[in-house]
């Protein structure tokens, strides 16, 4: 009853004269923001890490609204050379983009960090793609050679010149961690660096993982903002002035602009950081940023999440400066992200869209679907049997580096129900089919049926960060026939498994907690679909005739 009147006093304040918004305004695992603006549309594009398609891009009219439009690498031929999509790593692949607009073409620039276990080495391909329109078709990589460190900037300044601004370690560390933000003269004909490279700034406020750096020019100065303190409870954005992009840039000596850092562990939203600034039409500014919701243990399974907040510019009222600056000031009435805020834009509504569902009658795979590494050749089929998806059985299963075929969608809210219904016949023993919620290669819950020499089982499989996977819980079904509806439901810090079979109601089969594979990575959670035929060859498939997901918000 309590939460009942919550949601509705909430949804009141929504609905009320004064339109407010909720925070996160993209849902789910979409860290590291980076935004631009072309004419009355504003386009975002976050990290994605191991996941193909990658670089996901959304459109909004009114910063608060936004349609997931496309991806930055979206063909296979994109990612199996320089930038290895293939067998990457976990936590590697692709990090902090930043999406510019210039002279009618879009362009991201951004980082593939890519573990050699041969070599013992890690490369940092950093690299370019570009499109007339954000929706894509995008470029093949521009790979700028030379260019160390990640979280790459690209910068065009009035006078013509092109910039790249990126991030390493210095040649003389003070300490582990420290970061360091260069700054080198981009030929975008040739994709190389030209002329000398100049050292701009290793932080504000210790200079832990000085990275993410961004350069804008206002009122005829440049401002470098960066990200500090590592993405987790000391995350931080940090600012500086100078009258020369080349520098000396100035630390704002009321940094961190915005972080979480000084709050409590407990607060709703914490690791704030890696912004983005935008300007309005109107001359107003707003920042993007990621940050964690403290749902479960001071975390989630959404990961870094995209949240917005207001910018107001002020200029520092000290009497005894010779120079007083401009500086941005996020959220300007509290200092932090808040959960509701007033929209940027009167008369306007937010419609979030936290459902998701399909029923495959489509030529394409919704935009919403997304694999863990490039999919191995035909895994999935949306034609052979119409109004289906039908995934072929591999032997490869959930694991480093490896490329099951699982495919998913991001987890947007902690309480959720997620079911599919599918048909799944066997012929091979060890075959097994079903439902998912991967956060990771070593981080995952199967629920699925599987074939065994006893006879048709129902299966709990649950692997967890350095321990060995485990059967949570399996029965022998009988009398379970071929077409069956797996559910999830996750509420009240539990998950409760149920199945239906046809002509019948759910049953449940078993209920643990929902902090098993709780986020701990980079990446939030996918609820999905997999099917494996563990090691042994097959010609197993898996039909699904439709996956409904619902979420569930909590308005705290």
């Amino acid at each position: 009853m309590e939460r009942l009147l919550v949601i509705l006093f909430f949804t009141y304040l929504l609905e009320a004269k004064e339109n407010l918004y909720i925070n996160p305004i993209l849902p789910g695992s979409y860290p590291d923001p980076s935004i631009c603006k072309v004419g009355d549309e504003f386009f975002i594009v976050n990290s994605s890490f191991e996941y193909f398609p990658g670089l996901p891009i959304h459109k909004s009219k009114d910063l608060i609204n936004w349609e997931l439009i496309g991806y930055g690498l979206h063909r296979k031929n994109q990612c199996n050379q320089k930038v290895n999509l293939v067998d990457v790593q976990s936590n590697g692949g692709i990090h902090a983009p930043t999406i510019r607009y210039h002279n009618g073409l879009f362009y991201i620039i951004t980082t593939n960090v890519y573990y050699n276990e041969i070599e013992k080495t890690t490369d940092f391909v950093n690299f370019i793609i570009t499109s007339e329109d954000a929706a894509g078709p995008w470029s093949d990589p521009f790979v700028v050679e030379g260019a160390p460190g990640i979280d790459p900037d690209i910068f065009f300044d009035d006078d013509g010149r092109i910039w790249y601004v990126g991030t390493h370690s210095p040649e003389k560390p003070n300490f582990p961690g420290e970061g360091e933000i260069w700054l080198q003269e981009l030929d975008i004909i040739n994709w190389k660096l030209k002329g000398e490279r100049h050292f701009l700034w290793r932080g504000a406020c210790g200079g832990v993982w000085a990275e993410g750096p961004h350069m804008y020019k206002k009122d005829g100065r440049y401002y470098l903002m960066i990200a500090e303190g590592g993405t987790s409870f000391n995350h931080a954005v940090m600012v500086a002035v100078s009258d020369k992009i080349t520098g000396p840039f100035i630390p704002n000596e009321r940094n961190p602009i915005l972080s979480s850092r000084h709050l409590s562990y407990d607060n709703w939203v914490h690791s704030t950081g890696h912004g983005d600034l935008i300007e309005l039409s109107d001359g107003r500014w707003y920042m993007v940023a990621l940050g964690i919701r403290g749902d479960e243990l001071n975390g989630s399974n959404m990961g870094r999440e995209t949240f917005l907040a207001p910018v107001k510019w002020e200029r520092e009222p000290f009497e005894w400066k010779e120079v007083k600056y401009l500086w941005p000031v996020v959220a300007p009435k509290t200092g932090q992200i808040e959960r509701f805020n007033k929209t940027p834009f009167e008369n306007t509504k937010q419609h979030q869209s936290l459902n998701f569902s399909d029923d495959f009658d489509q030529s394409d795979l919704s935009l919403e679907w997304n694999f863990r590494r490039v999919p191995l050749p035909n895994s999935y089929s949306l034609k052979a049997n119409t109004g289906h998806l039908r995934v072929y059985a591999s032997p490869n299963i959930i694991k480093e580096r490896g490329r099951s075929n699982f495919i998913g969608f991001r987890q947007k809210e902690t309480d959720f129900t997620y079911e599919a219904k599918i048909n799944f016949q066997p012929k091979q023993s060890e075959s097994q089919a079903g439902i998912a919620m991967v956060q990771k290669d070593n981080n995952y819950i199967t629920f699925t049926i599987k074939k065994t020499k006893l006879g048709t089982m129902l299966q709990i499989n649950l692997s967890q960060s350095n321990k060995e996977p485990i059967i949570v819980k399996e029965d022998l079904i009988k009398d379970i026939n071929s077409i069956v509806v797996l559910k999830i439901e996750s509420k009240n810090q539990q998950y409760s498994f149920h199945y239906k079979q046809k002509g019948e109601g759910f049953i449940d089969f078993h209920k643990m907690k929902s902090s098993f594979i709780l986020s701990k990575g980079y990446t939030g959670a996918y609820l999905g679909i997999y099917i494996t035929s563990n090691g042994i060859p097959s010609n197993d498939f898996m039909d699904v005739d439709f996956v409904k997901h619902k979420s569930y918000q909590r308005l705290n």
